[in-house]
């Protein structure tokens, strides 16, 4: 994608000190689009060598960003301590995922990253254990589900049902793998606990290695379907690739654990899209060991991800914008599940959207 034909949000990401020539209504879009693409703190904080540049309106908007991501900082090393304190009587020792992970581990993906919830991977041979224990301990699950969705969970997902804590209203997930057992790529999850690495400072919490970090984060991103947090998953990796990238030996590394893990095709589409929009420094030889894992329909995968990525924001849609969410949406599916259960599950989804409109029909 060229810089001219990217969204506001993008180029200014790509060259903060470009903010500095924006007009009034160019920083009004520039602020929309990075609240729907839950950009606005790590705009900020690129933006900070030129914040006295800024105009007073923006500026408000972009301290009250900082202040918010900090507050979330306070209070997810607050949450883990929480979650670690329940699972301690247990001997298990959680690994931090994701968001989590890089502000717990002070990486600099974490740098006015926003998020949800606190991800955590635990072993599946405990998992009801882990589940009775953070039951215990105030958390309980979000939604009453039925026996259809108890069952999804249960048997065909790589978590258990969302978590939320009755006093402090904070989300948790709980990992037993990163891709559902159902799904046709098949992630050696034994793999995922032999290198994690303790947090100083934090005795008992862990964090994958920088490697499987990365594969995750990949995973996580290509496999998703709903992608409306897409582009800031993508600076994540942008993140994570440079930082780690500065040790030879994390290149030398990346491939071979990709295709041990199972994640081949992740990682060639991290490297291809983080290189393709944000210009990340990948060794061409790696670019070049990733590529062997290409899918032969690359071509149809750039033109649906190049419009899908961006913010959810109507001044960065185009004509195809809702077909390639859609054609991506129900590729996570087809990724996800086997085809048998995938009609099934589609079919019911698309019964639970159409029985309320047909409800309120006199």
């Amino acid at each position: 994608m060229t810089t001219s034909h990217a969204p506001l949000l993008l180029r200014v990401l790509r060259d903060p000190g470009s903010a500095l020539q924006l007009r009034p209504l160019e920083w009004d879009l520039l602020l929309r689009q990075a609240r729907r693409g839950v950009l606005l703190a790590k705009l900020a904080v690129l933006l900070k060598p030129w914040l006295d540049g800024v105009p007073s309106g923006p500026g408000h908007h972009l301290h009250a960003a900082l202040l918010t991501a900090e507050r979330q900082s306070k209070l997810t090393h607050w949450e883990v301590s929480r979650i670690q304190a329940a699972l301690r009587p247990l001997g298990v020792e959680p690994i931090l995922l994701k968001g989590t992970a890089y502000l717990m581990a002070g990486l600099p993906a974490s740098y006015g990253r926003v998020f949800g919830d606190v991800d955590i991977l635990v072993p599946k041979a405990r998992i009801d254990d882990i589940e009775a224990a953070l039951l215990a301990n105030g958390w309980s699950f979000e939604q009453d589900l039925d026996a259809y969705d108890e069952r999804y969970y249960r048997e065909w997902m790589h978590e258990i049902p969302p978590l939320t804590h009755v006093d402090r209203g904070s989300s948790l997930d709980v990992h037993h793998t990163i891709l559902p057992p159902s799904a046709r790529i098949q992630v050696d999850t034994a793999a995922l606990f032999e290198d994690a690495r303790e947090l100083p400072g934090h005795p008992g919490v862990h964090v994958l290695a920088p490697v499987t970090m990365v594969l995750h984060s990949a995973a996580h991103l290509f496999h998703e379907g709903e992608l409306e947090k897409g582009l800031r998953d993508l600076f994540d990796l942008d993140a994570l690739l440079r930082d780690f990238g500065r040790d030879p030996a994390f290149w030398t590394a990346l491939v071979p654990r990709a295709r041990a893990l199972g994640l081949g095709r992740p990682l060639f589409h991290a490297l291809r899209y983080t290189t393709r929009w944000l210009d990340t420094p990948v060794p061409h030889d790696v670019m070049r060991a990733a590529a062997a894992d290409a899918p032969a329909c690359q071509g149809l995968l750039d033109a649906c991800y190049d419009r899908a990525l961006m913010p959810d924001h109507p001044s960065c849609d185009g004509p195809l914008t809702s077909g390639a969410r859609l054609a991506l949406y129900v590729r996570s599916h087809w990724l996800r599940m086997p085809f048998g259960l995938l009609v099934q599950h589609l079919a019911r989804k698309t019964w639970l959207r159409m029985r309320p409109a047909k409800e309120a029909q006199p």
